[in-house]
């Protein structure tokens, strides 16, 4: 049995409590400024975000010949039909704004020789509207001007090496958040009351084998949201990038897909371009498409290589600095020689459903970042949308509870003992690894029912297990997300499913659910597969 305890802290604690230090939390901490708030992450700040990793850039309608309008278009366009319009609009008509506010911060955005931004195309956009730093280096410039102006920023605390676990709710309202305090061992955890919580904890790539996202981004902050009975939506779009560096890394290392919006292509072994034959857009043709193409050259033998000699050759050091040194590393010099690329899960639309105004249904309880859901997105992400929908709705949750609890309050850390908590076993790496070799083999690029029923079974064997707070709650995210996936007989976006192959009209609607909906879609996959 462990006692959950609480540091002592001069001054007491803040009423806010921002859950992760990737570009969506720190955005909305700086945006609440001066106002007190606490960041609880499980890294360094800037270190176990996928923000950071980020090398696209943000996309944003800037130039003279786009719009907000044209950049909603393409939104909904990639989005196969589910993309919430409003949200998409809102979104695109403040990112000048939030570009400008990154400007602020001392984020050094490619410029031309007068000082105007510099932008660039991708996939399945309609206009250059994306904003890069050093060609692939976005996210990690943004984070690193981040991160710099929180450390200067008095009115924000960060608790570093904290992972949270569980929320605490009070009736309708959430109270607190414990978290455990990974450098003092499992037996460490601390409970942090607050009036408002800000989940900005990330999205599932650690839950799958393959993946290009950190360690950390294992789907904690929406399994606390959803054992609270907050709604979740959408849970079975999980967009796969389709150029990792296929080079047995974990994570996978990132070709960005700046390169094919510069020109490269992608050819099988033979040098065959075969995107030509599957997509009028060809390499530009939306992720979902993309990936499924090279999953199918992977799997059939023929391989899939991203060209760049002609498109980018001696330019690439310079242009593309971060996937040139991934690619030297590995002994491939992408100057003269074809890459090779394997989709990698990359992004999850899925998450926690909240409002315009970043709200989730549990009072007291917000989302921002890949943790939540907001419908921009719909059934598939267009490129370089996730920043832009990162600072939007920070900024929008930060606004919100300004004006819903204008008066900080600090609170007294609790005299009373805190509620224990039961762990029996320590951290089984063997249960992670069965974990993760299950989303890519059932609920992976390409699905059925079949492989969707194995993976909800071997979810709730493992949910009848003791398992400590985090592995419970990826298997909770886990099995939340199969689940999804089978109820949906269609394919739609980054949802395939092998044995439903078409998009059906019965289904041209966003997924909500809480746990005891997972509950019911779980009973009946369970009952039909016995």
């Amino acid at each position: 049995m462990i006692q959950v305890v609480a540091p002592q802290s001069e001054g007491g604690i803040d009423d806010v409590v921002i859950v992760g230090g990737g570009l969506a939390g720190l955005f909305c901490a700086l945006k609440l400024a001066p106002r007190p708030v606490t960041v609880l992450t499980s890294a360094p700040i800037g270190e176990g975000a996928s923000s950071a990793w980020a090398q696209g850039g943000i996309a944003a309608a800037m130039s003279p010949g786009d719009s907000a309008e044209s950049h909603v278009a393409d939104t909904i366009a990639a989005g196969a039909g589910l993309v919430d319009e409003k949200i998409a609009r809102v979104m695109a008509s403040e990112a000048s704004d939030r570009i400008h506010d990154l400007l602020s911060f001392g984020v050094p955005f490619d410029t031309d020789l007068e000082g105007h931004l510099k932008l660039s195309r991708e996939a399945a956009h309609s206009e250059r509207r994306i904003v890069r730093v050093r060609g692939d280096m976005a996210g990690a410039a943004i984070m690193s001007a981040l991160v710099a102006a929180v450390r200067k920023m008095p009115s924000i605390r960060v608790l570093e090496g904290f992972v949270g676990e569980q929320l605490r709710k009070k009736g309708k309202e959430i109270t607190g958040i414990v978290a455990q305090d990974l450098r003092g061992g499992l037996t460490n955890r601390i409970l942090l009351p607050a009036r408002a919580i800000v989940m900005s904890s990330g999205g599932v790539g650690g839950l799958y084998a393959v993946t290009t996202n950190p360690q950390q981004a294992r789907g904690g902050g929406i399994a606390m949201a959803a054992e609270t009975g907050a709604i979740l939506a959408d849970l079975e779009f999980v967009q796969f990038h389709p150029t990792a560096i296929n080079i047995g890394r974990d994570p996978a290392p990132l070709a960005t897909e700046a390169l094919r919006g510069e020109g490269a292509f992608l050819i099988d072994n033979d040098g065959k371009r075969f995107m030509l034959d599957i997509h009028e857009d060809a390499e530009l043709a939306p992720r979902d498409i993309v990936a499924r193409a090279i999953h199918t050259q992977v799997l059939s033998g023929k391989g899939a290589f991203l060209d760049c000699r002609e498109s980018v050759g001696d330019k690439f050091p310079e242009n593309f600095p971060t996937v040139y040194a991934s690619c030297k590393s590995a002994g491939i010099d992408p100057v003269n020689d074809p890459v090779p690329v394997i989709p990698a899960e990359h992004y999850h639309m899925g998450g926690i459903h909240v409002d315009v105004r970043g709200r989730s249904s549990i009072d007291g309880l917000w989302a921002c970042g890949e943790a939540a859901s907001t419908g921009a997105h719909g059934a598939n992400r267009l490129a370089s949308n996730s920043l832009l929908e990162a600072v939007v709705f920070a900024t929008r949750i930060a606004e919100d509870i300004q004006g819903t609890l204008p008066t900080p309050q600090r609170h007294n850390w609790p005299d009373e003992p805190m509620p224990e908590v039961v762990d029996k076993s320590a951290v089984d790496e063997d249960i992670v690894r069965v974990i993760r070799q299950t989303m890519s083999d059932h609920v992976g690029v390409a699905r059925d029912g079949t492989g969707l029923r194995k993976a909800l079974n071997i979810f709730e064997d493992l949910s009848h297990r003791e398992l400590i707070p985090r592995l419970a709650n990826m298997v909770r995210v886990g099995r939340a997300i199969a689940a999804a996936a089978y109820a949906r007989e269609e394919s739609r976006g980054g949802h395939m499913r092998l044995d439903f192959p078409e998009a059906q009209d019965a289904w041209h609607h966003r997924t909500f659910v809480t746990l005891e909906d997972v509950d019911r879609i779980v009973a009946g996959a369970t009952l039909k597969a016995a």
